[in-house]
């Protein structure tokens, strides 16, 4: 396992399929601004800054989490941050990037 593996950037192209597979939701944590400029289309938008006052809100949603963002340090920090308050969720990294997966 590397260093991308640990912080979950590594290849997860067939974990990502499962996901979409069980209907995941594509959650991508940048800034409003950013999203804004683009962002996968039908995904929801929830800063990682406010992650932490939405978790009812996401838990309501009853459906394993793919979290994105530019580069895919910040959905790291909130896919631990979504796991920790018992979420399924998986960094799919860099917005670009899992696009081209999905």
């Amino acid at each position: 396992m590397g260093l991308l593996d640990l912080l979950g950037l590594g290849n997860k192209s067939n974990e990502i399929k499962e996901f979409v597979q069980k209907g995941a939701v594509i959650l991508d944590v940048r800034t409003k601004e950013e999203y804004n400029d683009g962002h996968i289309k039908g995904s929801k938008n929830i800063t990682l800054q406010s992650l932490n006052t939405k978790i009812d809100e996401i838990k309501k949603w009853n459906k394993p989490i793919i979290a994105c963002c530019r580069s895919g340090m910040r959905s790291a920090q909130a896919t631990s941050f979504l796991k920790q308050n018992g979420i399924e969720c998986i960094n799919g990294g860099g917005w670009t990037s899992l696009q081209s997966k999905l």
